[in-house]
């Protein structure tokens, strides 16, 4: 199976150092620019993109379904990690600044910091619905450390207001690393750290857990009752079909992802998992790909 072609970042761009990119509720790409920055190494692989000062005006580029808008957010203090759109034409970005800079920062339409709040450490996943949640998963150095991150899954609402965090029922391993999530409208699913099991949240309440097959995937893509693991099991081109039990996710099939022009699934970044939608990128954040459940 083959991923498809989402979204590329204007070529007007290549000049530009991205610090963070995403996929949206909406399915549009976004990258955040910064106008002066500079590559730093990393002890984690891939360099990262480093501000040269504080605060500077950040450009948005949206893509929406291939025409791309600018959009310019004033006055960031954060050297961003992550970055979603929330409804009513608000972004919200994560990172780290100054001591006394919060970690999460919410703009309006007019491209103006409207609030800011903690949003606690080692965040691995930051994602936004339409529908006004706002959901974060964290590693363990946050989970073992941090009492903002020790749930492991936490949902807040799109002003920052902290709603729910994740409390294992009785048997069930608590988080201690979220490996994958996938946000709807209203729910979230996620795979974590130590047994991996398949996490459904809900927003009104509900929490399921099931068994699967799979260890350690990469990314989810869910519909009705069927769930598409991407990675795990120590191969990271392939995917696992699954049906949903009340109590566990029973393999149908498997599959091999590919690139679109037949090039092995082997060095991408983190999937970003929207329902029944994996969208990703290889060794350029440029370049955005889809996998939709078949």
């Amino acid at each position: 199976m083959a991923l498809r072609p989402h979204a590329l970042l204007p070529r007007q761009y290549d000049h530009r150092k991205v610090l963070a990119t995403t996929v949206d509720a909406w399915g549009r790409a976004v990258w955040l620019i910064c106008p002066d920055a500079e590559r730093e190494p990393s002890g984690h692989g891939r360099p990262s993109v480093r501000p040269r000062t504080y605060p500077y005006d950040a450009l948005l580029v949206i893509n929406d379904d291939g025409t791309a808008k600018e959009q310019t957010l004033h006055d960031v203090r954060l050297r961003v990690c992550h970055l979603d759109a929330l409804p009513n034409g608000r972004f919200v970005l994560e990172g780290y600044g100054a001591v006394e800079e919060k970690s999460a920062q919410i703009y309006g339409r007019d491209g103006r910091r409207r609030h800011s709040f903690e949003l606690g450490r080692a965040i691995e996943f930051l994602m936004a619905d339409r529908r006004h949640h706002l959901w974060s998963a964290y590693g363990d150095e946050g989970v073992y450390s941090d009492p903002i991150s020790y749930d492991g899954l936490v949902r807040w609402d799109s002003g920052g207001n902290r709603q729910w965090g994740y409390s294992a029922p009785g048997g069930v391993e608590y988080i201690d690393t979220v490996y994958a999530l996938n946000v709807d409208d209203g729910a979230a699913w996620a795979s974590y750290y130590p047994t991996f099991p398949l996490l459904e949240a809900r927003a009104d309440g509900k929490i399921t857990v099931r068994r699967t097959p799979v260890t350690a995937p990469r990314g989810i893509a869910v519909h009705e009752d069927q769930v598409v693991m991407l990675g795990g099991n120590r191969q990271d081109d392939r995917l696992h079909r699954c049906r949903m039990t009340a109590s566990e996710a029973l393999l149908l099939e498997e599959a091999c992802l590919t690139f679109p022009n037949g090039t092995p699934l082997k060095k991408y970044a983190r999937p970003v998992g929207r329902g029944r939608h994996l969208y990703l990128h290889g060794t350029t954040p440029r370049q955005w790909y889809v996998m939709d459940m078949w």
